[in-house]
């Protein structure tokens, strides 16, 4: 991990710092499932809710990065979380992503969750594919045509699991 970012639990004061990572990916299209229209107020509240434990990740204080750790699914199911991811498009290719995928995978066994699972990862998404994939998550299922992806048309998602 680049010894000078610096990953910490994300704050209602990091709310702008959230949003200059976060609004660049949801309006380009084509990783999230969410409109690009979407308004700031839909997505943060999604992003920043209460059933989600969400981290931002720093380099010289400037937001290059932020995840979400959260059950999967409710009470019976709740010992697998599931996760979200974002880095600033401006930083691709610095590993970012894998340090975020790497802390998350810790922070996760710290919180008590025996698994991890994606559960709608783009399969044109290729640098997501590869980074779960180089981190041990196995594909456990294929969702044909799940998303219409703004220049490829319809592609599958991928299930993503990794036993922590």
């Amino acid at each position: 991990m680049d010894p000078s970012l610096e990953i910490r639990s994300a704050k209602k004061n990091d709310e702008d710092s959230l949003w200059s990572v976060i609004e660049p990916i949801i309006r380009a299209g084509g990783t999230y499932v969410f409109s690009p229209q979407s308004s700031r107020e839909k997505i943060m509240s999604y992003w920043l809710n209460e059933d989600k434990k969400t981290y931002i990740a720093l380099i010289e204080g400037k937001a290059v990065g932020t995840f979400y750790i959260k059950a999967n699914q409710p009470d019976l199911g709740d010992h697998i979380c599931n996760a979200g991811f974002m880095v600033d498009p401006e930083q691709k290719g610095k590993g970012i992503g894998r340090s975020l995928g790497q802390f998350a995978i810790s922070e996760a066994k710290a919180l008590g969750y025996q698994a991890m699972q994606f559960n709608f990862v783009i399969s044109s998404n290729h640098s997501a594919v590869g980074l779960w994939k180089s981190l041990g998550f196995q594909v456990i299922g294929e969702i044909p045509q799940a998303y219409r992806h703004p220049s490829h048309g319809l592609v599958s998602a991928f299930i993503f699991y990794k036993k922590l």
